[in-house]
């Protein structure tokens, strides 16, 4: 019998009036995920994302069940600053300011060392390591400006801290993701800002299934001590978590959102 997830949580309004941006965030992945649970928590959410018809389609159905008021979006590559600022000043025009931002952009592939190309390894380091670079210096800039707080939660993974055959671009660099937020965090500590991350193991969605062989995937699931992958929402769920109040004494950390046993 396969395992089943556990039932969707209800929004309990942890985020109302705040404004959020969402990196990534077109599509059933994690950054779509987190948008939802935002808006499902009282949150306006700006999101952007280098597929524009993804984009423009998650969107309008966003914007259909929760209000166009509270939604907007705009393509952002993250390896191109002028779009990273352009999003963020968008969150700005829309709603006045900025409480939020989720770093979700990365990229993946499978290739060994002894094969992988300058270019697989430049690409994958320059989306998900360099792209939330990008886009958390131009949050804390804001949040500096603002004088009034702010979060940053970042998407890493348990891979930064593990070893996997055919990874070594992508823990490279989402071990630098964990390494970034906790400089970061040290720093914009001194205006009131928290900076943190979360390291899921296995979240499913279809994109991850077009890039990714059936026997990896079923590889992955064994690890996993609940015999099922993570539902994009039960990460979202500890993102909000982290962007909330609750999470109010906590910056500089990476949290496992995880059953993998090994």
């Amino acid at each position: 019998m396969t395992p089943k997830p556990p039932p969707y949580v209800p929004g309990h309004s942890l985020l109302a009036g705040r404004t959020a941006v969402v990196t990534a965030a077109a599509g059933a992945g994690i950054g779509g995920a987190t948008a939802r649970r935002f808006l499902e928590e009282g949150a306006r959410v700006v999101i952007g994302d280098a597929h524009e018809r993804r984009l423009g389609e998650g969107t309008a159905a966003l914007a259909e069940e929760f209000g166009a008021d509270r939604v907007a979006s705009l393509p952002c590559d993250v390896t191109d600053q002028r779009q990273v600022d352009a999003l963020f000043a968008l969150a700005a025009e829309r709603h006045g300011g900025l409480d939020v931002v989720v770093n979700n952009a990365g990229l993946g592939g499978t290739a060994d060392l002894v094969d992988m190309t300058d270019d697989q390894w430049a690409k994958v380091l320059d989306v998900t390591l360099n792209g939330t670079f990008r886009c958390t210096r131009a949050a804390l800039r804001r949040f500096k400006e603002q004088d009034g707080g702010g979060v940053v939660v970042n998407n890493a993974s348990v891979i930064g801290w593990r070893a996997q055959r055919g990874q070594a671009h992508y823990a490279a660099a989402k071990a630098g993701v964990m390494a970034l937020t906790r400089c970061a965090a040290l720093e914009a500590a001194d205006f009131g800002v928290r900076v943190n991350a979360v390291a899921p193991s296995l979240a499913m969605h279809p994109h991850l299934v077009k890039v990714t062989t059936p026997e990896l995937l079923a590889s992955l699931t064994e690890r996993e001590a609940f015999g099922r992958y993570a539902e994009p929402w039960e990460i979202a769920n500890v993102i909000v978590f982290l962007a909330s109040g609750y999470a109010s004494y906590m910056t500089g950390e990476t949290v496992s959102v995880s059953s993998q046993r090994a």
